[in-house]
């Protein structure tokens, strides 16, 4: 129990330095100022109108944290810094909301054409030539687009690999930053995508940025589409990887690109067989919504469900909701389970007969891991939910009916397990599919369902919706 105690304090102590504002460095404070200038149009204030009233800096900032779901600060705190510095599109946010157009820029007929123009050194001449014909098919899948190569000459969507002041008033910035960009239909540029020569780009694999997805998404600029806030969405301006062999259009790009210039009237689908659904964010909001896991992570509180999460804390009202990948791009998504263990001060992630650990947003070095090297059986082949118990200072994993105490201190199962749920938890008679603690209590998710117990007790106090906790 010494040892649990000192563990609980350092947590507390690092949940407190996360917690505490940040003075911004000098290389920070220029980052903003260009990232704002850039993305969000920035301009210098001087005389009185720059003595009254918030900053217009504070106010882009502002801007930039609605877009992105952040909590409304106007300064430069660290979650605005990180989010500052990912990777992503060249192309300005200049609107708030889910998919959005270039003030109805598009092309007038749907027969264009495309020229690459030159080569990256990082992939193959035929990854290259496979990877831009797939991010076109992408679009052409959804709508009446059609798209044609050709090889010299002037085209609709001239393709090319450059670095640094490359004449169109958009300089690329080196490694890492500003990815690519493209313009909006129309003479000239217009429709024009632009790579940074500067990043390594990849064919199939997560090394450096793959391909085939930043090119999908500067085709969407190149067709008319401007960025979206759903985190979801394919025109989402920070980039993600994922995987290029199962990537389907979101939803949010979907609409949008319709939106522009209909449906595909080629689609007959085989009778019987429906188009297949193009994959949509997850609303927070949705009473039939049913958690994949739920944890804690250094007093925040995370919720997982397919590709996303969820982060609640303190300070900010709203659920910001982001993508596994981005943040994890080793991790799977459709997680099982997860669980903060307060000895370790780590985060463990389930799914199937694997497991990985993360210290604060980095994983730790080796893993993943087998269930067994957490004390688990053979028998168990995933577990269903996971939560590290204060009461006991033991960790519980639940699998189906029953339920396994674990002894992190001393890496061993508990005698006498498992046991039926219902025994440690009166009246919890349906699978639990999520856990966690959080200020006393014990909260069971099973289904689209919280039920919430007394953590010294166990006893049953009241049902809830999950969106209780997603500000709902």
């Amino acid at each position: 129990m010494k040892t649990f105690k000192i563990c609980l304090l350092l947590v507390n102590l690092a949940i407190a330095v996360h917690s505490l504002p940040i003075t911004p460095s000098k290389e920070d404070e220029v980052l903003a100022e260009t990232y704002l200038k850039r993305f969000y149009n920035l301009k210098e204030e001087t005389g009185a109108k720059a003595r009254q009233g918030p900053s217009q800096r504070s106010r882009k900032v502002q801007e930039m944290q609605k877009f992105f779901g952040l909590k409304l600060t106007g300064t430069l705190d660290s979650e605005t810094l990180v989010m500052m510095k990912k990777p992503r599109c060249g192309v300005p946010d200049v609107q708030i909301g889910y998919f959005s157009t270039f003030d109805n820029l598009k092309w007038e007929t749907n027969q264009l054409t495309y020229r690459i123009e030159n080569y990256t050194p990082d992939m193959s001449v035929a990854e290259v030539d496979q990877s831009i014909t797939r991010a076109l098919q992408v679009w052409a899948k959804v709508s009446p687009l059609r798209f044609t190569r050709i090889n010299s000459g002037t085209a609709d969507i001239m393709i090319s690999f450059t670095r640094g002041d490359h004449g169109d008033n958009s300089p690329f910035d080196g490694p890492g930053g500003t990815l690519a960009h493209a313009f909006a239909p129309g003479p000239n540029i217009g429709g024009d995508a632009q790579f940074d020569e500067d990043e390594d780009f990849s064919f199939s694999s997560i090394r450096g940025y793959n391909l085939f997805l930043v090119a999908a998404h500067e085709f969407g600029h190149s067709l008319g589409l401007s960025h979206s806030n759903d985190p979801g969405a394919l025109m989402f301006p920070i980039y993600s990887y994922t995987d290029p062999r199962t990537f389907s259009l979101p939803r949010d790009d979907v609409n949008g690109i319709q939106d522009i210039y209909g449906t595909n009237p080629d689609v007959n689908p085989k009778p019987g067989k429906p188009d297949p659904t193009p994959p949509s964010t997850p609303d927070a909001c949705d009473p039939s919504l049913v958690l994949d896991a739920v944890t804690t992570l250094r007093g925040e509180k995370m919720f997982f469900k397919g590709r996303f999460f969820w982060r609640s804390y303190s300070q900010n009202s709203q659920p910001e909701q982001n993508l596994i990948k981005t943040f994890w791009p080793e991790l799977p998504e459709n997680i099982d389970a997860a669980y903060e263990s307060l000895l370790s001060d780590r985060v463990f992630i389930f799914k199937g007969r694997k497991v990985w650990a993360i210290s604060g947003y980095d994983i730790v070095s080796g893993y993943p891991k087998s269930l067994k090297s957490m004390g688990l059986p053979q028998t168990v082949k995933k577990i269903d939910a996971a939560l590290y118990d204060e009461g006991s200072s033991k960790t519980l994993f639940f699998v189906g009916d029953y339920y396994y105490s674990y002894d992190e201190e001393k890496k061993r199962m508990d005698q006498g397990f498992p046991k039926r749920v219902d025994e440690g938890f009166p009246g919890m008679t349906s699978k639990v599919t999520a856990a966690f603690q959080v200020q006393e209590f014990t909260y069971l998710f099973s289904g689209p369902l919280v039920f919430e117990y007394s953590m010294s007790t166990r006893r049953q106090l009241r049902v809830l919706g999950n969106n209780y906790f997603l500000s709902c």
